[in-house]
């Protein structure tokens, strides 16, 4: 098969951040996998708040577009926020609106894979948001996704702790780098499909 490029999107706005940390390892899993890997750190990022048709456009946000756009899969991570991911995350997803004029528009037949990281003993919110939002933008989650509970006590300094969840975290890459091989192959979304999806959430 020929060799994907996955695009992982994350991390946080704090210095020493635990999704970032929990994306790299994801991604290196991916790479182990055969794929191109390519990170956008939240935190370097730097984007304004998205505002509808305001130009000109960051150019951070079109960089990172036009890598989505090229790439045939995704690595989410983001903290758990008052049960739900954070505000530069989602403000991320936001930017993802310049890709509805693309063809395909969104995330049609791109696969994600979810990582949220919370301070305490829950995690499933944000990992539950960010599929909507994957389903919302046409994309395909796949379905092994980790939410890391505690992580205060998993990570440190950009290492990970915990040999399980290391191994977990590079599983999941591996196992988003075969589905992308897989997608790759052949469309999943049909021209029926596509137009429905269409009808039901217009673009723009």
């Amino acid at each position: 098969m020929s060799r994907v490029t996955i695009v992982g999107l994350g991390g946080s706005l704090a210095e020493h951040s635990a999704s970032l940390s929990a994306l790299r390892v994801a991604l290196e899993g991916a790479r182990d996998y055969g794929a191109q890997v390519q990170l956008f750190d939240l935190r370097e990022l730097n984007r304004p708040m998205f505002v509808p048709g305001a130009e000109p456009v960051p150019r951070a946000a079109r960089e990172l577009c036009d890598a989505v756009h090229a790439a045939k899969g995704m690595l989410w991570s983001s903290p758990l926020y008052h049960g739900t991911v954070s505000g530069a995350f989602k403000n991320a997803l936001d930017w993802f609106q310049l890709l509805s004029d693309r063809n395909p528009p969104y995330l049609t037949d791109k696969v994600v894979g979810l990582i949220s990281t919370a301070g305490g003993t829950h995690g499933l919110q944000a990992v539950n948001t960010m599929e909507f939002a994957v389903r919302a933008l046409r994309g395909w989650a796949v379905p092994l996704v980790l939410p890391i509970p505690q992580a205060w006590q998993v990570f440190k300094g950009g290492r990970v702790l915990d040999s399980r969840v290391e191994e977990q975290l590079r599983a999941l890459g591996q196992e988003l780098a075969r589905a992308a091989q897989l997608f790759a192959v052949d469309t999943a979304t049909t021209p029926d499909a596509s137009r429905v999806e269409a009808q039901v959430e217009p673009l723009g």
